[in-house]
């Protein structure tokens, strides 16, 4: 699993010939950031599943920066986000959505968005921002507790299962 994992993350050689993170190389250069254990890989999977809620392109930038704070294995924090695609998204954020309205106590129903108005633009556009600030509170509390969540869950889940792995290679290796 380690070889399989190492083969496809980038190493420290990488990053040390780029010129665009070299100013960063002192930091990112760090041994820990690329040491793969079980423990560096769990952090790693936790801190990649909190940073994949995150909006926009901006979530391998907050792994990365989850690695480099928590010295966690750096690819595999970047590459953890990935869960959240354009397939993934949008159930997720459903999601994180009716979690909060469950947290905060909102009873009302699910608010659909304003019809767009191509003709009455500036009055669809004023709707749009009511919409918005009704959605973001709830929005806002699921999405935290979703990421803590998943980010608990990624963490333990990796850790069992990188003991089961190791007992199976044990009992494998005593046996021959």
């Amino acid at each position: 699993m380690r070889r399989t994992l190492k083969k496809y993350l980038p190493d420290h050689e990488t990053i040390r010939r780029n010129p665009w993170l070299r100013p960063f190389a002192s930091s990112l250069l760090h041994p820990r950031l690329w040491h793969l254990n079980r423990h560096s890989a769990a952090g790693a999977v936790a801190a990649g599943m909190f940073c994949g809620l995150i909006p926009g392109p901006l979530q391998m930038f907050g792994a990365a920066i989850c690695a480099l704070l928590f010295r966690v294995n750096l690819p595999m924090a970047i590459f953890v986000t990935f869960y959240t695609n354009p397939f993934t998204i949008v159930p997720l954020y459903l999601l994180a959505y009716q979690l909060g309205r469950l947290l905060i106590g909102d009873s009302g129903g699910f608010l659909t968005p304003p019809e767009f108005s191509a003709t009455a633009f500036v009055d669809w556009t004023t709707a749009m921002q009511a919409w918005m600030l009704s959605v973001a509170k709830p929005l806002g509390v699921g999405l935290v507790s979703l990421a803590t969540s998943l980010a608990v869950l990624g963490y333990f889940a990796t850790k069992i299962a990188w003991r089961i792995y190791l007992i199976t290679a044990w009992r494998r290796r005593q046996r021959s």
